[in-house]
This record gives structure tokens, sequence and C-alpha cells, in this order.
């Protein structure tokens, strides 16, 4: 029985080990403590933004965001249809409605004429806009010198969930610093983690003081327990803390790993006609999390059946992601569409992609493919 290939497991080791056995030893085995203020700070540094807001999960992030933007019951949130349900989720939290406008048939990110679109009639007829919230897709950064042009004529604020995307760029500028705050995700499956955990990160110094007091319960300054509003436990604990400060030394080169493994999905496919990368043309800006590829339907090969084919050799893959305005949940929100989320989905899916994945792994893999697809007819 071969051993199981993952889509994305967790790249940790000695370090990480070090790192959570000193936040024990130091008695800081608490939602507070040093760990956790270094953590914030480093990663702040590192993307050039003046706070971090370290918190439970990147869904918290997103959502403390919205709400420091003034996202509410009576106003509307613009997001992508192509993201995991979490990015919507956060904005149905904070009531307000979400507008689930669709993605670039090429990069899966937020179509910024179709945002326009939606800014404009929401403008002429609909619920004010509390925010614009762009989405990075398996590692690319959006198009947030576009997005930016176009809320600031709207007057809206852009948000960024860069839950797939930290140590990518957009023309030079990190993921963390693009748009009035940015939402990263340390999850098991991320490209750095904290086990789980999440960071709100921003140059706004009062969106960042109300996202850290709302994250602990929204207590008041006083020597006894006062709230004057609703507050949320979401604060990162020390431990994990340091298990992440761990892991941001090690991501330039967690990074490196993937867009290896890029680069030899990139020569497998050109095997076959028909088969392709998504985020083909990515410019070293990019994370790399996840390595996807798109089929033409005209090879009579759906990928739901290359998924299962590698399920059988022992290798995860994952399909792309269900449109939301698909999914039940969401099947009553406002959409703007064009096809091209629905399409990536038909079409689309992820390989194995983590920073651990050694020679022989990618070799049964690419047998594996070249085993389901070569049977595709051309």
């Amino acid at each position: 029985m071969n051993t199981p290939i993952f889509l994305s497991p967790p790249d940790t080791g000695d370090a990480e080990q070090q790192a959570v056995a000193r936040a024990v030893a130091s008695g800081w085995a608490a939602p507070i403590g040093p760990e956790l203020d270094q953590f914030e700070r480093e990663l702040a540094t590192r993307v050039g933004v003046d706070h971090g807001v370290a918190v439970s999960s990147g869904t918290a992030a997103l959502h403390l965001a919205l709400l420091g933007v003034g996202a509410r019951a009576g106003t509307r949130v613009i997001t992508s249809t192509f993201t995991f349900a979490a990015t919507a989720n956060a904005i149905a939290y904070t009531g307000a409605e979400p507008v689930l406008v669709d993605c670039d048939p090429v990069t899966g990110n937020l179509d910024s004429d179709l945002v326009e679109g939606a800014l404009a009639e929401s403008q002429a007829s609909g619920p004010s806009v509390a925010a614009v919230l762009a989405v990075d897709i398996y590692g690319k950064s959006a198009d947030y010198s576009t997005l930016d042009a176009i809320t600031k004529h709207y007057g809206v604020p852009l948000l960024a969930d860069g839950a797939e995307s930290l140590g990518a760029f957009h023309k030079g500028a990190p993921v963390g610093s693009l748009g009035r705050a940015t939402a990263v995700s340390f999850n098991g499956n991320k490209i750095m983690t904290t086990s789980g955990g999440g960071m709100l990160l921003t140059d706004d110094a009062v969106l960042a003081a109300e996202a850290r007091k709302r994250a602990a319960q929204s207590r008041e300054p006083t020597d006894h327990y006062e709230h004057h509003e609703v507050g949320y436990n979401y604060r990162l604990s020390n431990v994990l803390a340091a298990l992440g400060r761990a892991q941001l030394v090690r991501l330039d080169d967690m990074i490196a790993r993937r867009r290896a493994n890029r680069e030899f999905y990139r020569k497998v496919v050109a095997d076959f006609d028909g088969v392709s990368l998504l985020h083909a043309d990515d410019d070293e800006s990019d994370n790399c999390w996840l390595t996807s590829i798109v089929i033409d339907p005209a090879l009579g090969i759906a990928p739901g059946a290359v998924r299962s084919h590698l399920a059988k050799k022992g290798i995860e893959s994952r399909r792309l992601w269900k449109p939301l305005h698909r999914q039940l949940a969401f099947s009553t929100a406002h959409s703007i569409q064009s096809g091209a989320a629905d399409a990536l989905f038909a079409t689309g899916l992820s390989l194995p992609s983590g920073s651990q994945l050694v020679p022989t792994q990618l070799d049964r893999i690419a047998d594996s493919l070249h085993s389901v697809l070569g049977n595709a007819r051309a």
C-alpha cells in the first residue's frame, strides 16, 4: 500500500517543536504573552504595515475587519463567488448582505469590471456598500491596483481576504499591505501554520485597536469586567504564536519549495493537449500555495474522474471552489455572474502542493496523471 500523499499538509519540524517547548516552559501557556506580541510585530514588519492582530482563525480576522469598516445589517459587501464559504460566512456574521461577483476566467480572482458594475448598481438603487472584499485565489493576489482605483472612486473601503496568499505580491507590494486591511490564515493546510489561527494586518490604528478589543470579548479597561458591546473570544494563544514565529522564519523556503512543485507540474501538463495550469503565467509574485490544473472538456474526462483515479493511488486532490452562488447557504444572495466561476469548478483540480513533497512522490503523482489523462480523447 502506497503511503498517502496529501494535498497541503503542514510542514513542521525541530524548529517548531523547540518554539512550542520554549513557550510552554516560559509559563505563558495562555492567550497572551511575549511570543504573541513578537509574532504580531514580526509579521506586520515583514509585510510593511503598522499593526498585526493575531486571532484564532482567518475567518475571525475577516469578521473583525468587516466590523471595523462598518459592515452591518442594511449594508452590502461585494465579494467573489469563487472562494471558500468562510469569506461569505464572515460577511453574514455582521448582518450585511453578501453580493457574489464572478471571477476573472484566467486568474480566478475577482472580476474588477463586474465589481465596478455592482458598485454602480448599489449606488443607483441598492443598499449602501460597506466594503469590497477581494479574495486571493490559491496564492495569487487579486488585481488590487485596479480595485483600489474603483473603490476609491465610489468611496468604499477595500479589504483583502489573503487567507491563501501570505508571501505573495501584487506589483511589488506584499499581501498584507494591500487594501484597508488584510486577513491571513494559518490553518493547518496553509503556506505557514499555527495549527489554527490568523491575523488581521493594517496601517489603520483605530481599526486595529477596535479589532483587538473585540477579539478579547470587548472588555473595557477597568479593574472589573466591564463590557459596553458584544465581543468575541478570538485571541490566538501564546503557544501557537511561538509555532507561527518558527514558521515565519521558514516561510521563504517553503514558498520556494512550492514553486518548485509548480514548475514540475508545468512540465507534466506540457505532455497533454487540453490540460493547462491555472495561473500558468505567474511571474514569481504568487506564493504557489496550491497548483491546479484545468482540463478542456473536449478531452472527455472530468476533474472528478481524475480525482477518483488519484484517490485510488493514495493521492489526495481537490476540486476547485464550487461557486458560492451554487451553494444552498447563499443561494438567495444577490449575484452578478459571467459563468467564469462555474467553468473553473467544472474543469479544475488542485494537485498535491505541500512544501515537504519529495521527488519520488512527485514522480508517483506524474505517473498517475499520465495513466488517467493518457486515456483521454485528444
